[in-house]
């Protein structure tokens, strides 16, 4: 027979059920209602604002000049047959560059050796004739007519060898023009004209060399500037006590000083400016002959200014500002008044002070009032 359950035994059965159920469901309550963990403030890395000695300075834009610049052509015309360097590589003055083909030239020697030796050998003939007549005329063997005759020939024959000496030296310079030299000490462009090629002196350019140690930096100012730079520097761009700077396109500076060299005499009339002139050192070679810099001219007494690393400057529509965090940790938005660059920093005219901590590194994962954990740059923490 099957079992029968009544309804009180099913009952109780869901009640056990209920009571058992009820710390399983009691724990998943308490573990809902536990509050999410708070993530920790995010790290920036901050510098301490700082007051340096700075000389007062105005930057210009200018470009690097080679103090030498010379364009090797051909000046006489034949077969290009030997190229003797590499591109881009430093020569030496009077170092062999190119070759052009030798043996029509060499030919023309010896041509004109060989018309030495005649008319050499008609004025020795010349010579003997004229002691010849004039030792005659005074026996009176002898007409004057002949002598005067005979003298003309011996002028000639000494003016052919003077001709033919002139043809000589002609064509041993022409032969020495088939060797194309370098006239300076500096680095070589590429080879613009390949061997075999036929070249002349309308040919055109067949490389370039420029000069690479000392090098100029040259940079229009104009008369307001020239103004300013008395003003504000207290000194003339046109004398020594100028000290001139270049910044490299990286931002960093050069790290030899100028000094200028050159202030032109006239004023451009087209754009008002005057060209000045710097001179600088370049034994590594890192100014380059077209290069774009920043002139930067300092002039003046050294006066405390604060400066800051540009990565730290912002800019928006309201103009250039720093992320300062204040003394709760929190972000504070500060406007500023730039000045000159120096080198990878940026002095601070006004907005800042020293001691303040402004944030360099982690700025686009921070937002102002936001509180951060400021860790100095160079701490190790």
């Amino acid at each position: 027979m099957g079992r029968t359950f009544t309804k009180p035994t099913v009952c109780a059965s869901i009640a056990v059920i209920a009571i058992l159920s009820l710390p399983m469901l009691s724990a998943c309550d308490n573990r809902s209602q536990q509050p999410a963990a708070v993530p920790p403030p995010p790290a920036v890395t901050v510098i301490r604002v700082e007051a340096k000695e700075l000389r007062p300075s105005i930057s210009f834009s200018g470009r690097v000049e080679a103090v030498d610049k010379v364009d090797l052509r051909a000046r006489v015309e034949g077969f290009l047959e030997k190229r003797l360097f590499t591109d881009g590589a430093d020569v030496k003055e009077g170092e062999l560059l190119f070759v052009i083909e030798q043996a029509p030239y060499k030919a023309s020697i010896d041509e004109a050796k060989a018309a030495i030796d005649k008319a050499a050998a008609a004025l020795k003939l010349a010579d003997i004739e004229v002691e010849r007549q004039t030792e005659l005329v005074k026996r009176d063997a002898g007409t004057r007519a002949k002598l005067d005759q005979v003298a003309a020939q011996q002028s000639q024959s000494r003016a052919d060898v003077s001709g033919s000496g002139a043809t000589l030296e002609k064509a041993q310079l022409q032969l020495d023009y088939t060797e194309i030299r370098a006239p300076l000490a500096g680095r070589i462009g590429r080879s613009l004209i390949s061997v075999g090629n036929f070249v002349g002196p309308s040919s055109g350019v067949l490389a370039t060399i420029v000069s690479q140690d000392p090098i100029f930096a040259s940079f229009p100012i104009s008369q307001r500037e020239i103004l300013a730079i008395r003003k504000e520097l207290g000194t003339d761009p046109n004398t020594a006590e100028a000290v001139v700077y270049l910044q490299l396109a990286d931002g960093n500076r050069y790290p030899q000083t100028g000094k200028v060299d050159f202030v032109d005499v006239t004023v451009n009339k087209g754009t008002d400016t005057v060209q000045v002139r710097a001179r600088f050192p370049n034994p590594n070679r890192h100014l380059i002959d077209g290069q774009l810099v920043t002139v930067v001219v300092e002039g003046g007494k050294p006066h405390s200014t604060l400066v800051i690393p540009q990565a730290a400057i912002q800019i928006d529509q309201s103009g250039p500002f720093a992320l300062v965090v204040d003394k709760d940790n929190k972000i504070e938005v500060r406007r500023i008044e730039a000045g000159p660059v120096t080198g990878a920093n940026v002095s601070v005219l006004k907005g800042l002070s020293t001691g303040d901590l402004i944030v360099t590194e982690g700025i686009q994962r921070i937002r102002p009032g936001q509180v951060v954990q400021a860790v100095e740059a160079g701490s190790g923490t």
